[in-house]
């Protein structure tokens, strides 16, 4: 065999892992950086914080950490977002703005309930938008 043809082999039997490393149950068991739930979307992950403690329905934080699928942040200037936020009480659209090196930021009306779910989307600038969805208050 050849180097060029050991090295197609490796790669080809590289990918499956390299595929299933980035799938909702695989990411459910990487601690996010920020306590968060990660996903990825498309080239990114996104991690989305709530807070844990909304108890009561009234606006708390909904944070979106971004970075790559290695882990480095990525830029979050002159980023858009918004989170849908799906639980018993309806739907609620949180617009997300940059604050920080890679962190969107909004408020948004929501209990930490483990049926809610949540739809992240981003545009980072110049690129399309990215998609992913989050059941942050389930049991890991």
């Amino acid at each position: 065999m050849t180097r060029l043809t050991m090295l197609l082999v490796s790669m080809l039997l590289a990918l499956p892992a390299a595929v299933q490393a980035h799938d909702d149950a695989s990411l459910d068991k990487v601690k996010a950086p920020n306590g968060g739930q990660l996903r990825a979307a498309g080239i990114y992950h996104f991690e989305l914080v709530l807070a844990r403690e909304a108890r009561e329905a009234k606006d708390h934080p909904v944070m979106v950490y971004l970075s790559d699928h290695a882990g480095a942040a990525v830029a979050s200037a002159g980023a858009t977002g918004t989170v849908t936020l799906l639980g018993k009480g309806g739907a609620v659209r949180v617009a997300l703005a940059p604050d920080g090196a890679n962190r969107l930021k909004g408020a948004g009306r929501y209990v930490a309930d483990p049926d809610l779910k949540a739809v992240v989307s981003v545009t980072l600038a110049g690129k399309p938008a990215e998609q992913a969805r989050f059941t942050p208050f389930r049991a890991r």
